[in-house]
């Protein structure tokens, strides 16, 4: 059986631990390979090494800096296949979807070969007499970043990228589920040039997690996962002085308005509703149409495209719609919040718990499903699936439809798809959510945007990529400068007002 390893000063170290957790195949249910999982004194270290090296990284220029990001853009771009199969047989996802997954990751590297522009301070001449100020963005130093399971490469990059750019030193905790893509992106970065030490993969569980949380050396610290654990996160890291951001869960709401396109809408709540098996933290989970002709048309199209949705591994070809979910307990606990729509009250239009695959049994496979008449107080409605369950709820008017994404304790991501442009701004406008799609069902920003969500689904003050992560990872030095002409006598007691 393979053994991962951790990637320590720019190569593969084992774990001296004693403790690993198994990487499944999700298809199959088997164990693939084990990876070890760091102690607190091997997660220390790594730091310290890391400190080490950012101070030559740190004062290299961010041009050079950013030609390492244009050297691994071509990197990533050269291995695309390999890195695609490799998240695939850890995570479960379609080949098309892991590349989609490196390829959004991908994208922020691009933005990062802008570094040099991106940290330019700014500057005034004769603020006072004979007095220039000027502000710098410098590295905080060591960052860290801990990564969910669901893009294996896509967040490890929109952290690591930004952060290294920035001039700092980063430690990546990935998800101990799928940790073989963060190694293969580390060995890239090392071939594109960056110093050994300045990127340091550690793989682990809490023990890390608490080390990272508590390691004084450690400056600013980037989670994306469930909102629990983002509290937690958020909580303790600010306890201890660091500059936190955490993203959480979501309960990504799609409105449909009676002069939507319908067959446009149905398409785009089943790419949005079961792609990627449901395990997106932008996936739309809550269909929300106005009116009662429009919900029963929209059902009237839903329920064929579901029924055609082929799931299976993604050996099975790149006709697979999704692939099996990422652990037993996932599928277990999504399984069991479509038990408790059932016994609440909603409408299973689209029943998947009896879906089988054969000679995938023991995979973790999980059918698509439909509810209808889904209410507020149900458990589906509140809770994040997390799988491929969609909920229609339906609303009367557009002020009842709004208030229901308004209303969430998630704010991450929603939609709304019209013809009327009168309502779609007003809906941008009003609705306290992050990120809005106006007829697109997955709004998530481009690289030179930033991404994050509102309420719930987000804490801290900056989002990930675009202009925000270069703020988050740098902080602003202001330098007030004189240098007086002539020769000056007696001492001054006070800053002088300008004249």
């Amino acid at each position: 059986m393979q053994e991962l390893s951790h990637w320590i000063n720019g190569k593969h170290v084992k774990g001296t631990s004693g403790r690993f957790a198994d990487v499944m195949n999700p298809a199959t249910g088997e164990v693939q390979a084990r990876v070890p999982l760091a102690s607190k004194a091997e997660l220390d270290a790594a730091v310290n090494d890391a400190a080490k090296a950012q101070v030559a990284w740190g004062a290299t220029n961010p041009q050079k800096r950013g030609r390492v990001m244009m050297a691994m853009v071509g990197l990533i771009n050269r291995d695309m296949e390999k890195l695609a199969e490799a998240l695939s047989r850890e995570h479960g996802k379609t080949i098309p979807d892991a590349k989609g997954d490196v390829q959004r990751g991908l994208e922020v590297i691009e933005y990062c070969i802008n570094a040099a522009q991106m940290l330019k301070g700014e500057f005034t001449d004769a603020a006072g007499p004979g007095i220039d100020m000027y502000s710098m963005r410098q590295p905080l130093g060591v960052a860290a970043g801990i990564t969910p399971f669901n893009f294996p490469a896509m967040i490890p990059l929109w952290k690591m990228g930004p952060a290294l750019a920035c001039g700092n030193a980063f430690i990546l905790k990935p998800s101990e589920r799928d940790p073989s893509v963060p190694l293969m992106l580390a060995e890239l970065f090392k071939e594109a040039g960056l110093p050994d030490g300045v990127l340091q993969v550690v793989n682990g569980d809490k023990e890390s997690v608490d080390a990272i949380l508590d390691n004084e050396v450690v400056q600013a610290i980037g989670f994306v996962g469930s909102t629990p654990i983002a509290e937690y996160i958020y909580g303790r890291g600010c306890s201890n002085g660091k500059r936190v951001q955490c993203f959480g869960g979501a309960k990504n709401h799609m409105i449909i308005m009676p002069d939507a396109d319908l067959d446009q809408a149905a398409d785009a709540l089943i790419g949005a509703g079961y792609g990627a098996a449901g395990e997106r933290c932008m996936a739309i989970s809550v269909a929300v149409p106005v009116g009662e002709a429009t919900a029963d048309a929209l059902i009237a199209k839903l329920i064929p495209r579901i029924e055609k949705l082929k799931v299976g591994p993604y050996t099975a070809g790149n006709d697979v719609d999704y692939g099996p979910v990422v652990t037993a307990a996932a599928k277990a606990n999504i399984l069991k919040l479509v038990e408790s729509g059932v016994e609440q009250g909603a409408k299973l239009v689209v029943d998947g718990r009896g879906f089988k695959l054969q000679g995938y049994e023991n995979g973790y496979f999980v059918g698509p499903h439909l509810f209808d008449h889904v209410t507020t107080d149900m458990d589906i409605y509140k809770k994040e699936i997390f799988g491929p369950v969609l909920s229609t709820v339906r609303a009367k008017t557009y002020e009842e439809a709004l208030g229901y994404a308004m209303d969430h304790e998630y704010g991450n991501g929603t939609a709304i798809f019209t013809r009327d442009g009168d309502t779609a701004r007003d809906f941008a406008a009003r609705v306290n959510v992050g990120m809005v799609g106006i007829n697109v069902p997955i709004p998530v920003p481009l690289a030179y945007h930033t991404f994050g969500g509102w309420k719930k689904s987000g804490f801290g003050d900056l989002n990930q990529h675009g202009p925000d992560a270069f703020r988050f990872y740098t902080r602003t030095k202001t330098v007030t400068s004189r240098w007086p002409s002539g020769i000056k006598e007696g001492g001054e007691f006070n800053f002088k007002a300008m004249d």
